[in-house]
């Protein structure tokens, strides 16, 4: 089959002819008709996330969010044949540890990232282990494109706005306007919350007013936690950093009012290796609070989906453009310089 391989960091990729995988008993080959390229491989690619403990072992195939069809079933398989439309979380989970057993699979006990340590979609098939439970069954309303939208930064930014506990009317700051950002912001406008952008590219604050934003702020141009305070007058009741940069960060947390809560999406850069000062005497005295936030468990699945299928939700808005795996060193370098804008994603893999 043709993919495209990480054979050296911060290199080209190298798109070839690599063996087909083939399925054990509780696995299943699907063939890739589209797979997003996330920011989260750009960081494998980069050999930026060894502080946990993620290091790929090269060559890999990276790509971890796709929409495909089913081709082959291992033979304990149940809940799929041939033929079926699927997408998978970018966590596959092993189905069987407390975390999976309690419906809370992106926390999984023995959880591995497709293109960090199994090979991932940037090629024509890619192996779901434990796919009874790591599969998802597509609705008709949900083409394979848009199953690539959704494979972690739109179901990322989904659970996100879970976690912060917004109601409809709430002020909501999602800081970063990047593919997790704009799909924060999309699914909390259609929840009804008022969302305030930032960014510091104009380009990406206009996308994400189409997507719903009611506010934006350039932090180049303005002071983002006194900004936010005078348009909500007294702070925002959550707020969300999509991007995992200290000053990023920090923002978020100033933004809060009293008992707000700060979510936290974005993964560090090397610059940061995972730790960043907060203010912490202000977490305590205004009784904020700091929640993580990973991906999306296999529960929350079904709701997403309803509401994508209901056109409530629409991810395929956020995808930019379509190409192919000899453009995707081109994107990785385009995400070096924070130049990309929405959803790149391969369906051309010839």
């Amino acid at each position: 089959m043709k993919a495209a391989q990480i054979v050296e960091l911060k290199k080209p990729l190298l798109v070839g002819q690599v063996p087909d995988p083939t399925p054990g008993v509780h696995d299943v080959i699907v063939k890739v008709e589209a797979s997003g390229v996330c920011r989260s491989d750009w960081h494998a690619w980069m050999g930026d996330m060894g502080w946990l403990g993620i290091k790929p072992e090269l060559p890999i195939i990276p790509g971890h969010e796709m929409g495909g069809v089913v081709v082959e079933v291992g033979k304990e398989i149940k809940n799929f044949k041939p033929g079926d439309r699927v997408t998978t979380p970018f966590h596959e989970s092993c189905a069987h540890c407390s975390y999976c057993l309690s419906g809370r699979s992106n926390l999984c006990e023995h959880v591995r990232v497709h293109g960090m340590v199994n090979d991932g979609a940037y090629a024509e098939y890619i192996r779901i282990p434990q796919g009874d439970f790591n599969l998802v069954q597509l609705p008709d309303e949900v083409d394979a494109i848009m199953a690539a939208a959704i494979g972690c930064r739109y179901m990322t930014g989904f659970h996100g706005v879970v976690k912060t506990n917004i109601r409809p009317g709430d002020w909501l700051v999602v800081n970063g306007s990047g593919g997790v950002g704009l799909s924060a912001i999309q699914v909390a406008n259609a929840l009804g919350a008022q969302v305030i952008a930032v960014d510091i590219d104009d380009k990406k604050l206009e996308m994400a007013q189409k997507e719903g934003a009611v506010v934006t702020i350039n932090a180049r141009k303005e002071v983002v936690p006194k900004a936010v305070q005078e348009i909500t007058k007294g702070g925002a009741h959550a707020s969300i950093d999509a991007l995992g940069i200290k000053e990023t960060i920090v923002n978020s947390i100033l933004s809060l009012r009293k008992g707000g809560r700060h979510v936290q999406i974005g993964l560090t850069t090397s610059s940061e290796s995972g730790v960043v000062d907060i203010p912490i005497d202000m977490v305590t005295m205004m009784e904020l609070e700091v929640v993580g936030s990973l991906g999306n468990p296999r529960t929350e699945y079904d709701g997403l989906l309803r509401l994508i299928a209901r056109g409530k939700l629409n991810p395929k808005s956020l995808v930019s453009r379509e190409i192919s795996l000899n453009d995707v060193t081109d994107v990785f370098n385009d995400m070096s310089n924070y130049q990309t804008y929405g959803f790149n994603i391969i369906t051309d893999f010839s």
